[in-house]
């Protein structure tokens, strides 16, 4: 009775095994990508998909149009060109209540899912029956060998259903249930030594910039340490083309995404758009020292759609004076020979979700 509360669709956090696509319903597009296994530790992209969605599908993370949602996914999983049809959605952490709790280790699991229940009861300002509630041992505890660190997730069953709706609208199977940040942080782990010169000890800036916000986050040691969040993304940059240009905002947007504008577009509209995004990394960087033990960083990592502007890396390293490279969590993978190396580096930085989703398929039963 109480596994059924828990986890009353499917788990959230738990380890899957099956064949599985990595699918990430972002606000302004469905991106799904299938990686298969290459070798011992080496993994091959099969494929992936870019599908846009309908302006508003998406409204700040919650899907308001699951019929317009599930027909982009049907449309992506069609042009991804893949027979399975298991995924591994995400929910964005403002969906997610997260906490870390110390438990006794040696106990049963049912009663380990009591003890959860009780706890999740102090944190969560919702009825359970309202939730779904999952749980997952981090490891031992600092405190001692007989104590285990817990992690606690739950999420309304409505932010849960309605992406289940979309995708089941799709002819999809939902079977694993993740957070976009921790599936980030999978995809941030696969970009770590190589060619990239970063370590997960690190002291690393992941900048998402996507089509309505610019997120902030700093990892170290395999944990977020700080967080931060600015309203300006790829949208707007579409917005001063429509305007410069006096273009329809859908005319703005296909010709942003083709390249197909006038000579005058990168000093009078790309330059200052790229201006006022590394202005937000620099005082990301600064409300960051001022508000942590931390007094300097070593790496900033972009991604997100607007991650491959041009001139925005050059720019950013120049004035921050912090090693800057553009994500590619593809790198030390095999590509399959459907894929095209130069438009994935592109479209890499864009993929960092659905990559750490489509990793689910390797976690350990």
């Amino acid at each position: 009775m109480i596994k059924e509360k828990l986890a009353a669709q499917f788990d959230f956090l738990k380890a899957k095994t099956p064949p599985l696509i990595g699918c990430d319903i972002s606000s302004s597009s469905v991106k799904m990508v299938e990686i298969a296994e290459a070798g011992r530790n080496v993994y091959r992209v099969e494929r992936y998909a870019i599908e846009p969605l309908p302006k508003d599908t998406v409204v700040d993370g919650n899907i308001a149009n699951i019929e317009a949602a599930g027909e982009a996914l049907k449309r992506a999983h069609k042009a991804l060109g893949s027979r399975i049809k298991n995924v591994a959605l995400a929910l964005p952490a403002a969906a997610v209540i997260t906490k870390k709790v110390i438990l006794p280790g040696n106990q049963r699991e049912e009663d380990m899912e009591v003890q959860v229940q009780g706890e999740a009861n102090q944190y969560i300002p919702f009825s359970l029956d309202e939730v779904n509630l999952d749980f997952q041992i981090l490891g031992a505890a600092p405190s001692g060998e007989d104590e285990v660190e817990v992690l606690i997730a739950a999420s309304r069953k409505e932010k849960i259903e309605d992406r289940v709706a979309a995708s089941e609208a799709a002819g999809l199977k939902t079977i694993v249930m993740d957070v976009e940040s921790y599936a980030s942080q999978t995809a941030f782990e696969l970009i770590c030594g190589g060619n990239s010169g970063i370590s997960e000890s690190d002291v690393t800036v992941v900048v998402d910039i996507g089509a309505t916000v610019t997120r902030v986050t700093v990892l170290h040691n395999g944990q977020t340490v700080y967080t931060r969040e600015q309203q300006i993304g790829g949208n707007h940059l579409t917005q001063d083309i429509a305007r410069q240009f006096d273009m329809p905002p859908e005319e703005a947007e296909a010709a942003k995404r083709v390249g197909n504008l006038p000579e005058n577009f990168g000093p009078d509209v790309l330059q200052p758009f790229n201006e006022k995004i590394v202005l937000e990394i620099q005082r990301a960087l600064q409300f960051f020292f001022t508000s942590t033990q931390f007094n300097k960083v070593d790496h900033i990592l972009l991604t997100g759609g607007c991650a491959m502007l041009d001139g925005l890396e050059e720019m950013v390293a120049q004035r921050t004076q912090v090693h800057t490279i553009v994500a590619n969590p593809f790198a030390n993978m095999a590509l399959s020979s459907r894929i095209k190396p130069r438009q994935l580096t592109i479209d890499a930085p864009s993929l960092m979700i659905a990559c750490g989703l489509a990793m689910r398929r390797f976690d350990p039963s």
